[in-house]
């Protein structure tokens, strides 16, 4: 599938809820999805609250880099070897590489946080896997920017917190671990409509139980087991193949 922009055809890399990604001049650019029916907003507004959540990051070690956040989208460097699911559909990977992706999830997750931000929407489709076999977190269409004088342990959108995004890394985790698909649910079982998000019941998520970093990962499932991404980030530098 291809989007017209400014009157060129440009292939379709990724395409979520909001927003379109296009393959343009060995970039990657995000557009909001409104460009799809050739209605070119350049306020549109999640991606306007993603490019704030940008230049609040900064030049952020362990986010996919952006370019140019000057136009209707986002210009990100592009990463050739795709998503992680995609990558890890294609290739088998050690757990030595495993444990360092997990580590740079983490304390890359600790920097975010630290920046007074809830990224609200962690999987494993997010996540895209470097040159250098590193990867980068590449999405904030849900996040939240929280006030800098509020504590971070305490801040709740709608049900988003730093736990949520904990929780939701102990799924990205499982699933390079065990290849088995895990959703950190936050709606399950909600009704249709408006609704808040809400902790998942133990009984929809899998055992861990003979899973490598199973406690880890069991930790990250129990709300304020970890009591920020720091202390996740520092039970990870301690694990072991």
């Amino acid at each position: 599938m291809t989007l017209q922009f400014n009157g060129i055809a440009y292939p379709i890399i990724g395409s979520g809820s909001s927003a379109v990604v296009i393959a343009k001049d060995k970039t990657a650019v995000k557009l909001p999805k409104s460009y799809l029916s050739g209605c070119n907003d350049d306020e549109d507004g999640v991606i306007q609250r993603e490019k704030d959540i940008y230049l609040r990051l900064g030049k952020c070690d362990g986010v996919v880099p952006y370019l140019d956040l000057s136009g209707p989208g986002i210009v990100m460097v592009w990463m050739e070897n795709g998503s992680l699911r995609d990558y890890l559909n294609k290739h088998q990977v050690t757990r030595s590489l495993q444990l360092s992706w997990f580590r740079e999830m983490s304390q890359c997750l600790a920097i975010i946080h630290g920046h007074h931000v809830i990224v609200a929407d962690i999987n494993i489709r997010n996540f895209l896997v470097a040159n250098d076999m590193s990867v980068k977190f590449s999405d904030f269409t849900e996040s939240t920017l929280v006030e800098l004088d509020l504590d971070m342990q305490t801040a709740d959108d709608n049900g988003y917190s730093i736990y949520t995004d904990i929780g939701q890394i102990g799924a990205v985790m499982y699933e390079v671990i065990t290849g088995q698909k895990c959703d950190f649910d936050l709606f399950k079982d909600q009704p249709q409509g408006p609704a808040k998000a809400m902790w998942p019941r133990r009984d929809s998520l899998p055992s861990t139980q003979d899973v490598w970093l199973g406690l880890i990962i069991e930790k990250c499932w129990t709300k304020g087991a970890f009591r920020s991404s720091d202390e996740l980030a520092a039970a990870l530098v301690l694990a072991t193949l």
